[in-house]
């Protein structure tokens, strides 16, 4: 009895083990090291988006790993990029939000700790954020919608929620664009 049930765990750790390893190496860009995952997304955001090469080249392996970190999917970050600030790391929005992922620091500074208007942090801070959304939404539309119009309004306003939804399809059909260009 005691051998069949090391068996079955020793069968159960290897069928997470497995899936972990292969999980871990996949990502819509394939697997590989962490500049030759950058270098297919950097190609992918200048067809699509027509985002220049120093800029496409320069902020690419942040977005990788800020993925890799927060387990998104790049082209999900690289979206969200899009929508937000069209790669214009230096826009700030009328509301005050900051970046390429548009922060807003007076409600994630504390959280983010570090300067929101650099890139790295920029993209590291927005993509805490969508994970923490998806985290208490449970889906990723939903927390495209929170990451636009914040989660209580998302909640208590009809309009904000449509707003939300709007914004959310927005990102998955610049997600859809650059996984077609790749």
């Amino acid at each position: 009895m005691t051998q069949i049930l090391s068996k079955k765990r020793l069968i159960n750790f290897m069928s997470i083990f497995v899936t972990t390893t292969i999980l871990a190496g996949c990502s819509s860009l394939g697997g590989g090291s962490v500049s030759k995952r950058a270098s297919k997304l950097s190609t992918g955001i200048q067809k699509a988006y027509a985002v220049h090469p120093d800029t496409a080249n320069r902020v690419s392996p942040y977005i990788i790993q800020s993925a890799d970190q927060y387990e998104l999917d790049p082209l999900l970050i690289a979206a969200v990029i899009r929508q937000e600030s069209t790669f214009r790391p230096t826009v700030v929005s009328p509301a005050g939000a900051v970046g390429l992922t548009q922060v807003m620091p007076r409600y994630w500074q504390a959280t983010c700790p570090g300067d929101l208007s650099d890139e790295l942090t920029n993209i590291n801070c927005g993509s805490f954020i969508l994970t923490k959304y998806k985290n208490s939404s449970g889906s990723m539309p939903k927390a495209l919608a929170y990451y636009n119009v914040g989660p209580t309004a998302y909640n208590s306003n009809r309009q904000m929620k449509k707003q939300g939804k709007r914004y959310a399809k927005q990102v998955e059909e610049h997600q859809k664009n650059l996984k077609n260009a790749l």
